[in-house]
């Protein structure tokens, strides 16, 4: 099987290289925005420095993960016009190279079209509360724009493409500086730093372990094309509660420090997962405590570096 995975030396992507290498012919293209190419080093797979925007001159390919795109707020809110026009133009040309080829598409969307919902859980059949002209509307509506132009090449031309919505995930290879709550609260409390929550610190959000979510990514490989699905640990916390947990568990000496609320952060996340699990037999597997220690281990060996 000849696999591309773009966006192949981020943090997702690189732990799925890791897992289909073995088996498979595996491409990894990204143009390193916010990947490391290092994270690839050892591999049985191909690495393309590329940029989506640009022309994918690729032939042979069965099958596509696109997950290219900056996905944290510290990137897509500091490159917001690359991360709007990968999901247009970067979207259409991995859309002409799954047709040119007759590949299998599963695109990596996001828990972040729903904005900051009404309702909660999120099932995939709600059509979310977003500012399409907020700081981080780059992202929310580029994603959404992504999901248009796919159902509408499902719809008009046949491409066999998925879509997946990726709610927050966490594991080994997440950048120390991707300013993702796991990965900040962790670090700060290793360097003794204060442990910083946003606002009153009693949004939610629902943590998934990463190999539970690229599990999830190959089972929807295989469903049939133009369905979409939420991948996520239903599992809500509180943004505090979880501070309070990484404070016990990692620096009971760190301190919880408030500070102003982002423009348009969300109150609630938590996946409603009933589509997937149904169709799919998928359920995150991973506790989340037994996930923390792992990315853990990771990141103290990042800062020891």
């Amino acid at each position: 099987m000849k696999i591309l995975i773009t966006g192949g030396a981020g943090f997702i992507g690189t732990n799925l290289a890791r897992l289909l290498c073995d088996n498979n012919e595996v491409i990894c293209l990204d143009n390193l925005l916010s990947g490391y190419a290092k994270n690839l080093e050892g591999l049985n797979i191909e690495f393309i420095k590329q940029d989506i925007r640009h022309e994918i001159k690729l032939n042979n390919i069965d099958q596509i993960y696109n997950l290219a795109c900056p996905a944290s707020p510290v990137f897509y809110q500091k490159y917001p016009i690359d991360t709007l026009e990968c999901n247009s133009i970067g979207m259409k040309n991995v859309l002409e190279l799954a047709l040119k080829n007759n590949a299998i598409l599963v695109h990596t969307s996001t828990s972040e079209i729903y904005g900051d919902p009404s309702i909660n859980p999120q099932p995939e059949s709600y059509w979310g509360n977003v500012n399409p002209n907020g700081i981080r509307s780059c992202y929310d509506e580029g994603k959404r724009y992504a999901e248009s132009l796919i159902m509408t090449y499902f719809r008009e031309k046949q491409v066999n493409a998925k879509i997946v919505r990726l709610f927050n995930t966490y594991g080994p290879y997440m950048r120390l500086d991707d300013g993702r709550v796991v990965s900040n609260f962790i670090s700060q409390a290793l360097r003794n730093e204060p442990i910083t929550v946003y606002g009153n610190g009693k949004q939610t959000r629902s943590f998934c372990f990463v190999n539970d979510t690229i599990d999830a990514l190959t089972k929807v490989m295989t469903a049939k094309a133009g369905s979409i699905y939420n991948i996520g640990n239903p599992n809500e916390r509180t943004i505090l509660s979880f501070a309070e947990y990484i404070k016990n568990e990692f620096n009971p000496n760190s301190k919880i420090e408030f500070k102003e609320l982002p423009c348009d952060d969300p109150r609630q996340r938590k996946p409603d997962i009933t589509k997937i699990k149904n169709e799919l037999s998928w359920t995150p597997k991973v506790q989340f405590e037994d996930g923390l220690k792992i990315t853990a281990d990771w990141l103290k060996e990042q800062l020891g570096k």
